[in-house]
């Protein structure tokens, strides 16, 4: 390409983004006249045609609002008026985009051509700059430097913004090139924070501005860290089933980063007056940016101490330590917490801030306010955040005294995500977690009720709390189990045995076509598998794992099946388990060409059962025998059904299979 029509080429990228969008899969815009339309991007347009557009790239905050059940589905939408907040700010340009004469316009249509024809992959339209060497690539992003934020707010503009973002986080290992690139980064975080307010409430511009924090940071385009979390993802943090974000080694990148320039990045786009404050951490897009950045400086205590104050409302000079959230914004934020925006921002505050921080949100802001806030149906999630990121035990307390003598209100109202909040936070803190137990059992089952009721009330948890009549409650047929119930459920059985008395003899107690339906629902199955897990006691177990005999072979043809099946054998004695593999054996033709079935029918050496009956039970005797030492040993500090597991792996490993052939 010629220089001149070089140099045309970069203007053009500029202004027309349906010429620009070639990186992304887009090139051909065949709209005669079209040319010279204004930009068709408002703040707050809806999200869906940037997501047609990029429907073959990584999506990183994909379903930002879309939440699991119990955990987001009855936080109802409601993106900010956009109307109702520029008046306060100040007018934007509209940005015309350029006439292009008739000779580049033939041009850039036989480029067009070129690529729908045959002689070029409609793939490699992407291709374009991301296989860019870095000299171009940084030479391509500085000629552009000045019309950036025009460009990232652009429908298809975006995309190249982001293929060019996304090119440089490739070359960040070649340290011949960092200063380079660190160079170009700087250019355009100095556009960028001359008028941040624009970008961030873009719909486009909110994607392009977190792909620059993340490159900042050196983290992946597609890391966790950067997308908007799934709600699974953040349920399974706050119930102790997955380790959080804070917890897990947020330096462990694959590239190096800017650190200073993320630092300045940050602190630019928060330098805004304080009526731009009020609109950012309120604009659905905007408040993607600020939790992005939030995450990323996760761990950064003295620059979190600054930059939250300032979301919360306060001014910089007095942000003191000891007193960093004055007494006149504590109604404010209690408001904007009931605000779809700055509920998800809150719940990422909390998930950040400093100890100091965190504690005096919790006693300035949300004490004596956490029952009205968990029955808003926006609200009731930073409680469950508050909750999940209490430090200590006094915190705990505190959350107690107002959350522990109201279990059943909060049932009844619908939010079980914060009991199962409250229960995860008992065990991981070790407090209150007799009192939970307690509270939750009284919740669901009245003095004059049967214990044995328990389990299937909370399995069914919808539909027992909204019945009218309560006492004549019914196991209801074909219904799926209740996911939060079987969360709940979950948790509780990870607690001490003398805790859980109740819910153990009110699950083993369970009629058997009512324990095989269990089984068969994938929450259900888990529910099975925590008891099985337990330190609940053997007889207890058995009697349940007695009441799916005939049941194997069919639950071990599906996936979540497969799992109970092999709990239950590792649960057992001789006899049970030499009953479960002779199901299993019965199926074995089928069973083998499922995707679990192989690993299943080798764990539990299912083989060597069908050839050598004496051989197989001498190696399970040999199991246990080696179990009980252990046992005798070193004691009983986790589940016997887990220690179980774990000896035979070894002993599988020890006595192998004999091969087939």
């Amino acid at each position: 390409m010629e220089v001149g029509k070089a140099r045309e080429f970069v203007s053009v990228c500029q202004w027309q983004g349906s010429l620009v969008s070639v990186g992304s899969k887009a090139l051909a815009c065949k709209r005669p006249g079209t040319c010279d339309l204004v930009q068709d991007s408002l703040m707050g347009e809806e999200d869906k045609s940037y997501k047609r557009g990029r429907r073959k790239k990584s999506n990183y905050d994909a379903n930002t609002n879309k939440r699991a059940s119990g955990s987001r589905t009855d936080r109802s939408f409601k993106a900010p008026n956009p109307v109702k907040y520029e008046t306060v700010s100040a007018p934007r340009k509209s940005v015309i985009r350029k006439q292009v004469d008739p000779e580049t316009t033939k041009y850039f249509s036989e480029i067009a051509n070129l690529f729908e024809s045959n002689e070029v992959d409609l793939e490699e339209r992407a291709s374009l700059l991301e296989s860019c060497d870095v000299d171009h690539l940084c030479s391509f992003l500085q000629s552009c430097t000045n019309d950036f934020p025009s460009i990232a707010m652009d429908r298809s503009g975006s995309h190249v913004a982001e293929t060019a973002i996304r090119s440089l986080a490739k070359h960040l290992e070649d340290k011949e090139v960092y200063s380079v690139i660190e160079d170009t980064l700087t250019m355009l975080c100095k556009v960028i924070v001359e008028n941040p307010v624009d970008v961030m409430c873009n719909c486009y511009g909110s994607h392009v501005l977190r792909s620059l924090l993340s490159l900042c940071k050196g983290i992946a385009l597609d890391s966790s860290e950067l997308r908007a979390t799934k709600s699974s993802t953040v349920l399974a943090e706050r119930l102790n089933f997955k380790a959080s974000r804070s917890d897990r080694d947020a330096s462990s990148h694959s590239h190096q980063g800017f650190p200073d320039l993320l630092k300045f990045l940050v602190s630019g786009i928060l330098n805004c007056t304080k009526k731009d404050i009020k609109i950012l951490r309120v604009d659905q897009y905007s408040s993607l940016v600020i939790q992005t950045a939030l995450k990323l400086l996760a761990g950064c205590d003295e620059d979190l101490l600054q930059i939250i104050p300032i979301l919360l409302g306060c001014n910089k000079e007095d942000i003191v330590e000891g007193n960093l959230i004055k007494s006149n914004l504590v109604q404010d934020i209690a408001h904007l917490v009931k605000e779809t925006a700055f509920s998800h921002l809150m719940e990422v505050i909390l998930e950040v801030a400093p100890e100091a921080l965190y504690d005096e949100l919790l006693k300035k802001v949300f004490r004596n306010s956490l029952f009205e806030l968990s029955s808003h149906q926006c609200g009731n999630f930073v409680v469950q955040a508050l909750i999940s990121h209490a430090r200590l035990q006094e915190q705990m307390e505190l959350i107690w005294e107002e959350l522990g003598p109201k279990f059943k209100d909060i049932l009844e109202m619908g939010k079980p995500g914060v009991i199962a909040a409250l229960i995860a936070a008992s065990q991981r803190l070790h407090t209150h977690e007799q009192k939970c137990c307690q509270a939750l059992s009284a919740a669901v089952c009245s003095a004059h009720d049967s214990p044995t009721c328990i389990v299937p009330r909370i399995l069914f948890l919808d539909s027992y709390v909204y019945c009218e009549d309560k006492s004549n409650w019914i196991w209801p047929r074909g219904v799926k189990m209740h996911v939060i119930g079987s969360l709940i459920l979950q948790e509780v059985f990870r607690y001490r045995s003398e805790f859980i008395r109740p819910y153990s003899t009110s699950i083993a107690s369970m009629e058997a076509d009512y324990v095989l339906e269990t089984a068969k629902d994938s929450g259900g199955a888990r529910v099975i598998e925590a008891f099985l897990s337990s330190d609940a006691s053997v007889k207890l177990k058995r009697r349940l794992i007695s009441k799916l005999r005939g049941h194997f072979g069919e639950l071990s043809m599906h996936m979540s099946g497969s799992f109970t099946v092999e709990k239950c054998f590792t649960t057992s004695n001789v006899s049970l388990q030499e009953a479960i593999v002779a199901e299993l054996l019965v199926v074995g033709s089928d069973l083998s060409k499922t995707k679990q079935g192989p690993h299943l029918m080798r764990k539990l050496d299912v083989d060597t059962f069908a050839a050598r009956p004496d051989l197989w039970r001498s190696k399970q005797e040999s199991k246990l025998t080696a179990y009980q030492d252990y046992s005798a040993t070193f004691g009983s500090s986790e589940s016997k059904s887990s220690k179980m597991a774990a000896f035979s792996l070894i002993l599988t490993r020890r006595h192998p299979s004999p091969k087939k052939g």
